[in-house]
């Protein structure tokens, strides 16, 4: 069953997140741009750029990798904390940015794919009894209640992200990599802000891992 539209705006608009008791499997890290022989590294100043269709989301995303480059030792500024809603999201916005803030690099995540299904799960009936005596010698009474409850439905959603480095001085992209999670939560779990931590974490942690900032 394919993931209705309601329930994409709602996974936008909670930062593509999940919630808490909810089973993910994440992000798995893959490489699709070796650091580029011409890429002036390592970045000291990074512009953070995330491109999803929620403001929200944008924010949240970017402020996590802001604050996981910071515990680096990489200053890094989120694009969101330089905008509203109603500023337009163009090349000459965030060329603004990078002259404004003297950026070095460029750091831009976007949603590539999001592949959701859902299966409808009996839920577990609760049930009651009540055993009484009765007048007769190993005769008793028994009152039986089972409690059901609706069905439910279960999503599973896989995620992917890009997420590509820029050089400012060459204005070439130089690094990329590709972020695949694995989400199963039912339809009452809509809210957690693990995945959008753990996302930002890979990030930082790659950039570290392959040399592109300082550490």
């Amino acid at each position: 069953m394919k993931l209705s539209f309601f329930w994409q705006r709602i996974l936008l608009f909670f930062g593509i997140a999940v919630a808490l008791g909810a089973c993910s499997t994440g992000p798995q890290i893959t490489r699709t741009q070796d650091v580029s022989e011409s890429a002036d590294t390592p970045y000291k100043k990074i512009l953070v750029i995330t491109l999803f269709s929620s403001f929200d989301t944008r924010r949240y995303l970017e402020d996590e990798v802001v604050l996981h480059l910071a515990e680096l030792g990489t200053d890094a500024v989120a694009s969101t904390s330089m905008m509203n809603t109603r500023t337009p999201v163009t090349r000459s916005t965030f060329m603004a940015m990078v002259e404004k803030i003297d950026a070095d690099a460029v750091l831009v995540t976007q949603l590539a794919s999001l592949e959701s299904k859902g299966t409808v799960k009996n839920m577990r009936p609760e049930t009651t009894v009540n055993l009484r005596p009765t007048g007769y010698y190993n005769v008793f009474s028994i009152d039986v209640t089972e409690y059901l409850e609706p069905q439910s439905v279960e999503f599973e959603h896989s995620l992917v992200l890009v997420t590509e480095l820029f050089s400012v001085r060459s204005q070439e992209k130089v690094w990329a990599i590709e972020s695949k999670s694995r989400i199963v939560m039912n339809h009452e779990q809509v809210r957690d802000y693990a995945i959008i931590v753990d996302e930002a974490k890979a990030i930082a942690a790659h950039l570290s891992r392959d040399g592109l900032i300082a550490r």
